[in-house]
């Protein structure tokens, strides 16, 4: 009897040990995920998600990380030290200062779609503004601010359609001044271009300036009313690239280094068009 307790008792501990090292495999396995963080503008929200999605099911042992925001507020994180790997921005701007502070991987860098400024406002609206152009006529205007791309963009347009007084850089006009340069008008400032979108759908603001690609899907709550063309913005191009990171090791960077070779190859444009981006740069 005491021989049969005491084989039952063996058979359970080598039972608890082959589970417990079952379990520690499946932890070691999951541990062994490289993952890679992206900084995407918040106007890349959608298509950055269908990529995160389609990647990461070509390729299990990454895992993508996206944090998306305005390309000021995500200059700002990386300069202070929030680890990246790869940085998609919606102006060259933001791109340069990194470049230019030596936190760009050389020749990672490209520009992968241009976009086009919009101003919207509610299906149902009885607004008097018909475009860009007489955007004065709003009771409120949803504008984003200077260090967000679509708010320099914007000003950059007004300068060029004599709304606004010249100045070296649109980004410093503040949004007082914008304001005051176009009598008065209520402005209520937003951080991205998600945001300026929401303050339109939500009726808080009468019209907005917004990307065409940020309309995607939202056609049943807003409406365009003109689609601003680039011999008045300029041309809004997005740039990628890989960025310096200390803390990765060569799996993280080489997985980076793929995610920008998947999301800029030719294979990719078809995806970005879907979202409202033009795949026509160089």
């Amino acid at each position: 009897m005491k021989k049969k307790v005491l084989a039952l008792m063996i058979t359970m501990v080598m039972v608890f040990a082959l589970t417990a090292c079952g379990g520690s495999s499946s932890e070691e396995a999951a541990s062994e995920k490289t993952t890679v963080n992206v900084f995407a503008a918040a106007s890349l929200s959608a298509v950055m998600a269908d990529f995160e999605t389609s990647y990461e099911e070509a390729n299990p042992n990454v895992d993508i990380v996206v944090n998306a925001d305005s390309s000021g507020a995500l200059l700002t994180q990386i300069q202070e030290g929030a680890p990246c790997d790869v940085f998609f921005s919606a102006a060259q701007k933001q791109m340069d200062e990194l470049e230019g502070a030596d936190m760009v991987v050389e020749g990672t860098r490209t520009n992968v779609v241009n976009n086009q400024l919009v101003v919207v406002t509610q299906p149902d609206s009885e607004t008097a503004v018909t475009g860009l152009a007489d955007i004065a006529k709003a009771k409120s205007i949803a504008l984003a601010d200077g260090s967000v791309p679509v708010g320099k963009y914007t000003r950059q347009a007004m300068i060029n359609l004599g709304l606004l007084a010249e100045v070296e850089d649109p980004a410093t006009i503040t949004t007082a001044e914008v304001s005051e340069q176009l009598g008065g008008v209520e402005i209520s400032e937003q951080g991205n271009v998600s945001k300026v979108l929401a303050a339109v759908e939500e009726g808080s603001s009468e019209v907005g300036t917004t990307y065409l690609s940020d309309t995607i899907g939202h056609e049943d709550n807003i409406k365009i009313l003109e689609t601003v063309g680039y011999d008045v913005t300029g041309n809004i191009i997005y740039p990628v690239a890989q960025i310096v990171n200390q803390d990765a090791d060569d799996a993280e960077s080489a997985a980076a280094a793929d995610f920008i070779a998947y999301i800029t190859n030719d294979d990719a444009k078809a995806l970005y068009q879907q979202y409202g981006f033009d795949t026509n740069v160089e």
